[in-house]
């Protein structure tokens, strides 16, 4: 898991719009779609704990205007 979320914040600090060392924010739907394709490959992690976290950050996105920043994981 640990991998799977280093592999995440890394993708968010290339996609974001921010400036270098901002809060590397990225839209929910991206975050999602990167997420889910990253615990697909590894294979490891169940389908509930997967849609349960997704759930959570959509909750902490849904405060900031769709996006998910990386204090958010």
């Amino acid at each position: 898991l640990q991998s799977l979320l280093s592999s995440v914040k890394h993708a968010c600090e290339i996609l974001t719009k921010d400036p270098e060392g901002g809060a590397a924010r990225i839209p929910f739907k991206t975050f999602s779609f990167l997420y889910l394709y990253l615990a697909s490959i590894d294979g490891e992690i169940p389908k509930e704990e997967v849609e349960a976290f997704l759930h959570r950050i959509k909750e902490e996105a849904d405060k900031q205007s769709g996006m998910v920043m990386l204090r958010n994981f």
